[in-house]
């Protein structure tokens, strides 16, 4: 059973509020996943390092950059995947801390990225735990609603048969 402080945390993006004339800043994230040689899917989460919360790979929008590349970008620093990614699948928002008592309400749009390939040396290696979770156990590890919904939203597609990269004009990798 959850606790009372994961209780707290496990809240809609809707239901955060901001402070008045403080929009929400926009981050890219890469939902990543891949199939086990059984078939069955996988999804990647990591560590947040302030807090210790299992997240997505996610970011700031880089500069010359599409944010599918950014958010592939960020999955290849924060837990050392390359892949494929496909167009965008939802938003979900969070506070993210600055400091002690410093938050900022953050928006990510959320790619999924097909993990192709995992490398054991990248920028944030032994910064985070990284973890392959089936999509359920995934999904109740996130503190985010929408986060959790999109996760089983993706493994119910990729389940189906569905190609979450179909529709992307080139291969979004983490070197583009």
């Amino acid at each position: 059973m959850a606790n009372e402080a994961s209780d707290k945390r496990k809240r809609s993006a809707g239901a955060v509020t901001q402070a008045p004339g403080r929009p929400a800043k926009l981050q890219v994230g890469a939902l990543c996943w891949r199939r086990t040689g059984a078939g069955k899917i996988r999804i990647l989460l990591i560590t947040s390092r302030d807090t210790g919360r299992w997240v997505i790979p996610k970011g700031w929008p880089m500069r010359r950059r599409t944010e599918a590349e950014a958010a592939a970008r960020e999955a290849y620093e924060e837990a050392g995947v390359r892949g494929e990614t496909g167009p965008g699948v939802g938003l979900f928002g969070y506070d993210k801390k600055l400091g002690r008592d410093r938050w900022m309400f953050c928006v990510v749009r959320v790619f999924p990225l097909e993990v192709r390939e995992m490398v054991r040396k990248f920028p944030e290696t032994g910064q985070r735990r990284v973890k392959w979770f089936p999509v359920e156990k995934a999904a109740e590890r996130v503190d985010e609603l929408e986060l959790a919904a999109m996760i089983r939203a993706l493994g119910a597609a990729l389940a189906g048969g569905e190609d979450p990269t179909a529709g992307a004009a080139a291969a979004t990798t983490a070197e583009n």
